[in-house]
């Protein structure tokens, strides 16, 4: 069962904090099996919303598929050595490890940002950026994700950091299901727009078609043959065609192109080619990728768009 780890600094933000716990919480109860534990370098650890909390100072066994996450916080309030060589020590096995915030202070006091793209909150990327100078800043954008490390903008883009991290483990259906559990949006890479393809298109109120959608997300890399799609919803081909289109805008293949559109741009994101994204979101190669990639390019700068 991988772990997740969260690193409780003193003065940290409440959401910073509870906003991923209850992603990857909520995630676990709907049976993505996650084990969450909190560690802090003293017992009890005062919240800068003055929620006193408590934490372990005994970290777990950590293993390449565990994932360890600190918080952001308010003011002054660094790591200590122990601390940093642990998070060290977990990314240079393989491990992933993100921050909320401030918390990327403590992966660049780790060593964890040098030579990396990364992000934080508006009022401190000034501050990040002149403190890590051999670490290039991204402005503006919900997460960052470079080499097995992750960071994230402030407060509540900690939720979206948790999701985009579920989606990556166990698809984009998983994390819709989080994030309807859990009532907000799910989101997509933080290089890109930042509403994704299964939010944009959640906002009807047809049953048939979100069980449909929720089949297209769990399955977008498999041949989804139109018949099959229209018995889950237990209605006929033209019906589920005509009632999909009314209700978002487009046909259920059209809606599979398009998430497996975005994973592709996030796999080509992260360093992948062309043809290993392509198969990987389930083309036979790289043609139709490519053209759908044109086809999305012409869309955002024709004069309609």
């Amino acid at each position: 069962m991988p772990k997740v780890v969260f690193v409780l600094v003193p003065g940290l933000h409440l959401l910073d904090l509870a906003g991923p716990a209850q992603a990857f919480s909520d995630a676990a109860a709907l049976g993505y099996e996650y084990e969450l534990h909190y560690v802090a370098e003293r017992l009890a650890v005062p919240s800068f919303q003055g929620v006193p909390l408590t934490a372990g100072l005994t970290w777990p066994r950590l293993e390449k598929d565990d994932l360890v996450v600190v918080p952001g916080w308010h003011g002054h309030s660094p790591i200590g050595e122990e601390t940093a060589r642990r998070l060290a020590a977990h990314h240079a096995s393989g491990g992933t490890v993100a921050s909320v915030c401030a918390g990327a202070d403590a992966l660049g006091r780790a060593g964890l940002l040098d030579g990396r793209r990364f992000t934080t909150h508006h009022d401190l990327q000034d501050a990040m950026a002149r403190r890590y100078p051999k670490a290039v800043l991204v402005r503006d954008v919900l997460y960052v994700t470079d080499g097995g490390v992750v960071t994230s903008a402030g407060i509540a883009s900690g939720i979206d950091l948790a999701l985009h991290l579920i989606a990556l483990r166990h698809g984009p259906g998983a994390a819709a299901r989080v994030a309807r559990s859990m009532v907000v949006y799910a989101r997509r890479n933080g290089d890109q727009p930042q509403a994704g393809v299964m939010l944009r298109h959640r906002g009807h109120l047809a049953d048939s078609v979100h069980r449909v959608q929720d089949l297209i997300d769990d399955r977008f890399t498999e041949p989804l043959p139109l018949d099959a799609l229209a018995a889950s919803a237990g209605v006929g081909v033209r019906t589920l065609t005509r009632r999909f289109t009314a209700a978002i805008g487009l046909t259920p293949l059209r809606y599979q192109q398009l998430l497996r559109l975005e994973r592709a741009e996030q796999l080509l994101s992260e360093g992948s080619t062309m043809e290993a994204a392509a198969r990987a979101v389930g083309f036979e190669d790289a043609r139709m990728l490519r053209r759908l990639r044109r086809r999305a390019s012409a869309d955002r700068t024709s004069p309609a768009s």
